[in-house]
């Protein structure tokens, strides 16, 4: 396990990830956890007293990585941009199942289910991943409809996520 000290940061206007709270984890740090690796990887571990895991490694270049921080773990935290925060995480091997929900529904619509079979394991996950953190029965009911629209109409998650953000634009909301 690896032990850091570091500052949350917030990215401005940087394409998809603007807006986005984050802590940076240098090659040396990401090295430590997983030699020689480029790609987006899951860690677990705590951030302070925080106790995490399958949380996303992603690679911003030249072996540097970054892990998005959500609202919901800042509030946690008490914490925002600017603040210091100890971290200890490892490599997070947990297999990652895909919702049993989202999987009855998409076989309910060939077309979408032939779509997202068609996906990389980490598009599925990441579907998956967002139905299943809802907090409410209704949020993650609608958003396995959400999914099964995207895939019907062969949209990967990023496509996905612009489209609702421009209905929910477009109807004032």
């Amino acid at each position: 396990m690896v032990d850091f000290t570091c500052t949350i940061k917030k990215f401005g206007q940087q394409g998809e990830k603007t807006g986005w709270t984050y802590i940076e984890v240098p090659e040396a740090i990401a090295s430590e956890l997983l030699p020689g690796n480029k790609k987006s990887f899951r860690v677990k571990g705590f951030l302070d007293n925080y106790s995490f895991a399958s949380f996303a490694l992603i690679p911003i270049g030249g072996g540097d990585f970054i892990l998005p921080i959500n609202g919901s773990v800042r509030k946690i935290l008490g914490k925002g941009k600017g603040a210091t925060l100890q971290v200890k995480m490892e490599v997070d091997t947990t297999p990652v199942t895909l919702s049993p929900e989202l999987i009855q529904c998409l076989s309910d619509e060939p077309s979408a289910l032939a779509y997202f079979n068609k996906l990389p394991g980490s598009h599925q996950k990441y579907y998956s991943r967002w139905v299943e953190s809802a907090k409410t029965v209704e949020t993650k009911a609608k958003r396995i409809a959400q999914t099964v629209t995207a895939c019907a109409r062969g949209q990967h998650y990023g496509e996905m996520m612009r489209s609702l953000k421009e209905e929910k634009n477009k109807l004032g909301k």
